[in-house]
């Protein structure tokens, strides 16, 4: 398994006339929290975009659970729970302090420059490999 943390201070913009923020826009958030992990096992997001490949997003889900407003510092715990094949399959937990606010979940393939499924990058299967073994 892995996981990464990431945070973010809700901003003004992301809040509707309710002072809440709008459920839209935990979706850039899960961006964060999936680009963060990428970035920390050593692939950044720009380096599989400059060897050629995407990931575009084939499913998302998220549940709310408790409302975010203005100024709340937040985290966002992004996990993958098993080796990444031909697609990545990420899970997302929202959280102020320790309540959990709102999870989700992101299904992902791995794509060339002309959208069709391609295998991982080799690195990318290497430090998949190296974590959840073979």
């Amino acid at each position: 398994m892995l996981q990464s943390r990431a945070s973010v201070t809700v901003r003004y913009a992301e809040t509707d006339m309710m002072g809440i923020v709008y459920h839209g826009s935990y979706l850039p958030w899960f961006e964060i929290g999936r680009t963060t992990l990428l970035k920390e096992i050593g692939l950044p997001y720009r380096e599989l975009e400059t060897a050629g490949f995407r990931l575009p997003v084939l499913e998302v889900t998220a549940k709310y659970l408790r409302p975010a407003v203005y100024d709340d510092v937040l985290t966002i715990i992004t996990t993958m729970r098993e080796k990444p094949l031909l697609r990545i399959t990420l899970e997302y937990e929202v959280l102020r302090g320790e309540e959990l606010l709102a999870t989700g979940r992101t299904q992902h393939a791995f794509v060339d420059l002309r959208g069709r499924p391609v295998r991982p990058p080799a690195a990318l299967i290497a430090k998949m490999n190296a974590i959840f073994g073979e």
